[in-house]
This record gives structure tokens, C-alpha cells and sequence, in this order.
């Protein structure tokens, strides 16, 4: 009897950390699940130029994600990146078609590299505003970005009186003819695009494992006050992860504008809800302190397979979206009961020791 009962919570104990390894995993298994679906149920979804065509939109997403990944970690959000993006990528139209008049007859030109770092600039200067709402005025996170998302796109619409700005081809005199080449250009046969990605995430993921300020984000978002206690410079912290958020927004406005030589004022409309399910998707808690780059990159692919697949399916874009929808609460919920198994399995594990 004794040896029965005293199996019991042996048993229970590697059931449920086999369903935490299971939890933990969700992201990787939800890939392999909805690329298998779609590989049957979805016409040509495995040709090569649909593979590149979705690599380049889960690119996008997860641009914007890691971004948002790193805010969020800090127990902030992040609504405003998509005005950026479409605010970043009028700021790149006007500068190829109308430079800058600084009077005098005088016209302003830039080559494609100056308009890259001026878009960059733009999108870092909103992200610090953002982060200059949240810290010194005290403006909640969800209130700040949620304004600021209204300012971006009002700009990008002020900025055209709300029309394109078509054919973004450049001019060679002027040296922003090569524009395209950032969406449209290869590298060793792979988009240009993909290697701006795998250098922005292996550069975040290294920040957030090998850095004092990968440390220090974690810290914020596990316990503010304690990290503030212990030295840490919270606001610092908090203003750098929006600041980074708005350099990940000015990318993708940057990539967009150039894949399809054009600027629409609306482009990245709800772009920030496909980020934070990306994040979310991946492991990154909405509470703060825990996630990781490598989670969010696996679940901006599973958001990017998802939406490519419905479309290929000829699924509603109404439906998508409340799919969409449905797929950041079933990610929540997950992320409750893996941590709350989690505890239990601690509890388990310290129990066994004690006897």
C-alpha cells in the first residue's frame, strides 16, 4: 500500500511535467499543424514562389512582433506600430518624389541610403515619444500609443491629403533609384528582406540573453519596483523597448514601400494586432517578464502561414480577422494554465524532495 500511494505522486508528477513540456512547445507544434493543414487543403501553398511570397509578409509581421516582443516583456503595448509603418513609408514616398524644399528655388534631394536613416529616424523619434508619454507624464502604455496610433496615421494622411504616392521608381540623377531594391532585391537568392530580419533578431535575441539591458527588461516587467530598488534605471529601460518598437515599424514601412513602389496612407491598418499575436503566440506573457525572440519569430510564421493559407482557401478577410482574433485569446488562455501548471509542478517536485 505504502509503495502504491507513494507512486501515485510520482506518477502525477511526470504527467503533468510532460504537459508542461507539451505547453511549452505549443508554438513549434501550432507551425507544424498549420503548415501540414494548409499543404493539403490550400492549392499551390508549397510552390516556391508562394514560399517566398510568404516569407516576405511573415517578415513584415515579425519585424514588428520582435519589436513588440521586448515591449511587452516590460508589461507595456505597443498599438500605435502600425500607423507608423504607414506613416514611415509616406515619409519614403514624399522624399523620393518631392525631396524637401528649403526655399530659395532650392530642392532638397536623397540618395536611397540618406531616405532609409531619415524613415529610421522618424519611426525612432515616435517610438521615443512614446516612451517619454509613458515614463515622465505617466500615461498608461494602452493610452499613449493608442494617441499616438491616431496622431501616425492622421500625419500619413495629412502628408497626400489621404492619396498614394505612386511610382517610386527614383531617379538616378538623384541616386533613389536603387529604393526598390530593399522589398524587391535578392541576396544569394534569398529576399533582402529576410536577411534585414535574420540580423534584427539574431541582434535582439543576443540583447536579451548576453546583455545587462536584456537583463534589465526582464527585471522591469517581472517586478518594476524591485528592479528599480536594485538599481535598475526603469525608465531608461521602458523608452529604449518603444524606442526599438518604432525602429521595427520604420523597417516594414521602409520594405512595403519598396515592394510595391508605392505609399498608401493606410498601409499597416491592424498590423499591431497580428505583432501582438505573434508575441503572444510565442510564449511572451501579456503580464510582463517572460519571452522570448526565438518564440516570436516561430509564431510570426504561424500567423504568416495562417493568413496566407486562408487567403489561398478563398476564406473571408472577415473571417480572418476573427480568426485572428480567436487565435490571441486561445494564446492567452494556454499561457494562464502553463503557468499555473507550472507552479503546480514546482509544488509537486518540492513535496517529492521533502519526503
Amino acid at each position: 500500500m505504502t509503495n502504491a500511494t507513494a507512486s501515485q505522486p510520482a506518477k502525477d508528477t511526470g504527467s503533468s511535467a510532460f504537459l508542461l513540456v507539451l505547453l511549452k512547445a505549443r508554438t513549434f507544434i501550432a507551425l507544424i499543424l498549420v503548415f501540414a493543414f494548409f499543404a493539403f487543403a490550400a492549392p499551390n501553398f508549397l510552390s516556391a514562389s508562394n514560399m517566398v511570397i510568404m516569407s516576405k509578409h511573415v517578415a513584415l509581421n515579425a519585424f514588428l512582433a520582435i519589436g513588440m516582443t521586448f515591449v511587452i516583456i516590460t508589461g507595456g503595448i505597443d498599438l500605435s506600430v502600425g500607423s507608423i509603418v504607414g506613416l514611415c513609408g509616406m515619409v519614403a514616398g514624399w522624399l523620393i518624389l518631392n525631396g524637401i524644399d528649403i526655399g530659395l528655388g532650392w530642392t532638397m534631394q536623397f540618395n536611397t541610403i540618406e531616405i532609409c536613416l531619415i524613415v529610421i529616424l522618424v519611426g525612432l523619434f515616435i517610438g521615443l515619444i512614446n516612451g517619454l508619454l509613458i515614463t515622465k507624464l505617466n500615461v498608461a502604455p494602452f493610452i499613449a500609443t493608442l494617441g499616438m496610433l491616431y496622431v501616425a496615421r492622421g500625419a500619413a494622411l495629412l502628408s497626400s491629403d489621404g492619396r498614394t504616392f505612386p511610382n517610386l521608381n527614383g531617379n538616378p540623377e538623384y541616386g533613389n533609384d536603387t529604393f526598390y531594391l530593399i522589398g524587391a532585391g535578392n541576396l544569394f537568392g534569398i529576399p533582402i528582406s529576410i536577411w534585414m530580419l535574420i540580423a534584427v533578431g539574431l541582434g535582439a535575441a543576443y540583447v536579451a540573453k548576453r546583455t545587462p539591458l536584456g537583463r534589465h527588461i526582464y527585471a522591469v516587467g517581472g517586478n518594476e519596483k524591485g528592479a528599480g530598488l536594485s538599481g535598475v534605471q526603469v525608465d531608461r529601460v521602458k523608452i529604449a523597448v518603444y524606442v526599438f518598437s518604432g525602429f521595427c515599424a520604420a523597417l516594414v514601412g521602409l520594405i512595403i514601400s519598396s515592394q510595391l513602389v508605392a505609399s498608401h496612407p493606410a498601409t499597416g491598418n491592424t498590423f499591431e494586432l497580428n505583432a501582438i499575436a505573434a508575441a503572444v503566440l510565442g510564449g511572451t506573457s501579456m503580464s510582463g517578464g517572460r519571452g522570448k525572440i526565438a518564440g516570436t519569430i516561430i509564431g510570426a510564421f504561424v500567423i504568416g502561414i495562417l493568413s496566407d493559407g486562408l487567403v489561398m482557401m478563398g476564406v473571408s478577410a472577415f473571417w480572418q480577422t476573427v480568426i485572428k482574433g480567436l487565435v490571441i485569446i486561445a494564446a492567452v488562455v494556454v499561457d494562464q494554465a502553463q503557468q499555473k501548471l507550472q507552479a503546480r509542478v514546482v509544488l509537486q517536485q518540492q513535496a517529492a524532495l521533502n519526503k
